[in-house]
């Protein structure tokens, strides 16, 4: 840990020079070769409850504090407090191969006098799940926040949730720990794990994400050559 000395002599953090707390984001669309995000809209309810019908047990709600939900009354009534909220702020992710929206995510905890921002409340139907789009969005969100001027890109999940945690690190968020006891979710203990990007390491991260999205790194079947984890490993920080 890098650090400076004070006038006793004791270790105090690195001093930021010309630190200006960037602006809270806009609630804009962000586009790219394979998915579009847009705010979250009452009218993105119907397309999102029949593409989450295809996860018919709802085994994919398990970790969210919310869901499965009974009802597309239920659903719509549920998306539509989301999109009035202005942090957690969310998106609806439409993938342009079909042209319909399949997937949300948020920002969330944004604190700009820190320089920290959250990506959660993500939640892919089975189509976008482990599919390009999947992936960009989640790269076109933190392109966003670090392009403003973020520090610190956080990403936490229970603990206990095996594929969130690989995709965190498959996407460059380091580890940083768990948090025992942290939350009580739909009546169970929460003990959540903490992972974070640092603009310091975005250069880095974002190089790898243009080259695994890029369209040299998929044959013609649409299989990826180079695994987003082998490009994003180096980047990873060994906290712990």
């Amino acid at each position: 840990m890098k650090y400076e000395l004070n006038q006793f002599n004791q270790p105090v953090g690195l001093t930021i020079s010309n630190w200006t707390p960037p602006p809270i984001p806009k609630h804009i669309a962000l586009t790219g070769h394979f998915c579009r995000l847009e705010p979250l809209a009452p009218h993105h309810a119907a397309s999102l409850y029949t593409a989450n019908q295809a996860n018919s047990e709802g085994e994919n709600w398990t970790y969210l504090p919310y869901g499965p939900f009974a009802n597309s009354k239920d659903y719509q009534a549920w998306i539509e407090q989301c999109a009035s909220s202005n942090d957690p702020l969310f998106y609806a992710i439409t993938d342009l191969a079909t042209g319909k929206p399949a997937g949300i995510a948020s920002y969330l905890r944004i604190a700009p006098n820190m320089g920290t921002i959250e990506v959660g409340h993500i939640h892919y139907s089975p189509s976008l799940r482990r599919s390009p789009a999947a992936t960009e969005a989640m790269y076109l969100m933190m392109e966003y926040v670090f392009s403003l001027g973020y520090r610190r890109y956080e990403w936490k999940c229970d603990a206990l949730n095996a594929p969130s945690r690989a995709a965190a690190q498959r996407l460059g968020f380091s580890f940083e720990g768990i948090f025992r006891q942290a939350a009580v979710v739909k009546g169970r203990n929460r003990d959540t794990a903490w992972y974070a990007a640092t603009d310091q390491e975005w250069p880095a991260l974002k190089a790898a994400f243009v080259q695994w999205l890029s369209p040299d790194n998929f044959d013609e079947h649409g299989i990826q050559k180079t695994k987003l984890s082998d490009l994003t490993a180096p980047c990873l920080q060994n906290i712990i």
